[in-house]
């Protein structure tokens, strides 16, 4: 079996009644890397080192200033991490322009669109780096592999995974790449069964439940039930897009 640290986080969203049991997963694990990082880890030098040379993305970020608590240390993280930009971010863009003030665009210099672009793709990547992205995705693969070992290995998860409500689309697409990197041609075969027949069922209940919403505005039908189509919107969204549901 595999480290009871990734089997237990597994097991516990796949016994979980309603929703994708990946954006579950997900959702716990962002949740615990926000506390991790807004916790007494963001003083030890060696994290210091990692959020000042990756940062974090607008929705991390976003995330951590909303959380309310720390921000005396989200300040300090932020603080070195701007520090290490101005000392980085300078000598990239004068590297990629060295004229930048000494006639760059004076005359008909071919080149400075190729240079440009290179200054824009170096901030780029320093902004498109997130130190919790990271790790998300690092833990998500290590989840994946628990996932595709429990299916053939362990019946009973075999058997919770057959009756789960369905994955949002973007996790289906992660699972699918998953079979391909994890199982054989007969063990993919029998998994791709499954999903498809468990995210079939998925998709027909909310496009069923989304139609009744829309006919229970018909004055015909007031007075009829709105059977399980008064959140069809919101669980439709999560089930095209992943993530929480909308507000």
């Amino acid at each position: 079996m595999k480290e009871k640290i990734y089997t237990i986080p597994v097991n516990d969203a796949f016994n979980q009644p309603d929703g994708c049991a990946l954006c579950g997963l997900e959702q716990a694990l962002n949740q615990q890397l926000l506390d991790y990082y807004l916790g007494p880890s963001l003083m030890e030098p060696d994290v210091r080192q990692t959020t000042n040379a990756k940062g974090f993305c607008r929705e991390h970020l976003n995330q951590l200033y909303n959380r309310e608590i720390n921000r005396l240390g989200l300040g300090l993280m932020l603080h070195t991490h701007m520090a290490d930009l101005v000392d980085r971010l300078e000598p990239e863009m004068k590297g990629s322009i060295p004229a930048a003030r000494s006639g760059l665009f004076n005359g008909r210099k071919k080149d400075y669109r190729d240079m440009l672009n290179l200054a824009a793709e170096q901030i780029e990547r320093r902004i498109n780096s997130c130190v919790i992205c990271d790790r998300m995705d690092a833990t998500m693969d290590r989840y994946l592999d628990v996932i595709f070992y429990e299916y053939c290995a362990d019946p009973a998860f075999k058997s919770r995974f057959e009756n789960v409500g369905g994955f949002c689309l973007p996790h289906v697409a992660l699972l699918l790449r998953g079979a391909a990197r994890y199982l054989n041609q007969n063990q993919a075969s029998v998994f791709v069964a499954d999903l498809t027949e468990i995210q079939s069922k998925s998709l027909k209940e909310l496009r069923d439940d989304v139609e009744w919403f829309t006919l229970k505005f018909d004055y015909r039908n007031h007075d009829k039930s709105w059977k399980n189509s008064k959140d069809a919107l919101p669980r439709s969204i999560r089930g095209l897009r992943g993530g929480q549901k909308p507000e």
